[in-house]
């Protein structure tokens, strides 16, 4: 995917900044991506600190579109002015697919990191924004959990490999398969917090059902808590009267959970992740782009206070 360019709009809306305050010497009609990094330090128009998040992306149900949430999510985050890695889980490598790579085009995966100790600085790639890292995906990445399964401490091994980049980064945002296995219990040890994509129908409470009663047995038996779990509804379509009775009892089962923000069905989203392109590169006026971005904005003010609230450490000791 070649780099994305903007308008000088898009670039003070990114920037939270009106257009005057852009300097004079550094109007233009149209900005690469390097140009507003470039602004950005200029003006020191970075966005409040969340601490070090990470952040999966989890449902054990296929077919939520969590792939192109967590992605589009993602790159959100770094046109806002975070720094952040999106690590690919999925040997199907949809993930690296969405940021418009091909993950067969990569030697090194996870699985390299995990099973035969090569540091994540040398699996990480550069994404066309300076500011979003990504560690591909590909079939190799089948014969994790089994690679996996002899190791002692085989649970905490992406946590204990995240520990010499993750300074780096506001951010670092799991894509996980529709599964359970040792690699996404190995997200979610690696966790702070746990965002959970379902669709408006009724067989997405057993999964919903499921996953929680993991994330229990986590606390239980490893310890392990996380900060939050967000469930958020996708594709949702209104016009459905089953779509609207689903909501309803997902709103009285799940309602300290449940986010607000509503993702509404969108062809350009779909078409957006189809084409290796984030929603807010396709159509950033898409509904798509305009219910992640309300979903961010109802996420953030959590984040910030929350790392605000946090001892110096921060949420690194967390999990």
């Amino acid at each position: 995917m070649e780099a994305p360019t903007y308008s000088s709009k898009q670039v003070a809306e990114m920037l939270g900044v009106s257009a005057k305050q852009i300097p004079p010497e550094s109007r233009k009609d149209i900005y690469t991506p390097d140009d507003i990094w470039e602004l950005r330090t200029t003006l020191n128009a970075f966005p409040a600190r969340l601490g070090h998040r990470r952040q999966l992306f989890l449902n054990f149900k296929g077919g939520t579109g969590k792939t192109s949430l967590s992605t589009s999510y993602a790159w959100r985050l770094a046109e806002l002015g975070y720094a952040v890695l999106l690590i690919d889980l999925d040997s199907q490598g949809h993930a690296t697919k969405c940021l418009g790579y091909e993950g067969e085009d990569f030697e090194k995966t996870l699985l390299d990191v995990l099973v035969r100790k090569t540091p994540l600085a040398k699996v990480i790639q550069k994404s066309t924004l300076p500011n979003l890292d990504f560690v591909p995906s590909n079939l190799t990445m089948s014969t994790m959990d089994l690679a996996l399964m002899p190791m002692s401490g085989r649970e905490f091994k992406l946590r204990n490999a995240l520990k010499d980049v993750e300074a780096q980064y506001d951010v670092i945002v799991f894509d996980a398969p529709p599964s359970f296995g040792l690699l996404n219990l190995n997200a979610l040890m690696a966790a702070n917090d746990l965002f959970v994509p379902v669709l408006a129908d009724f067989l997405s409470f057993h999964g919903l059902k499921l996953l929680f009663e993991t994330v229990q047995s986590l606390e239980e038996d490893l310890n392990h808590v996380l900060d939050h779990v967000f469930i958020v509804v996708n594709s949702f379509n209104a016009t459905f009267k089953l779509a609207k009775e689903a909501l309803e009892a997902l709103q009285t089962h799940y309602p300290e959970f449940l986010l607000p923000t509503i993702i509404r069905q969108c062809t350009k989203f779909a078409q957006a992740s189809s084409e290796g392109r984030p929603v807010f590169v396709a159509d950033p006026t898409s509904k798509g782009a305009t219910d992640i971005q309300a979903m961010i904005d109802n996420i953030l003010p959590r984040l910030v206070a929350a790392a605000a609230a946090a001892p110096k450490k921060g949420t690194q000791q967390a999990g």
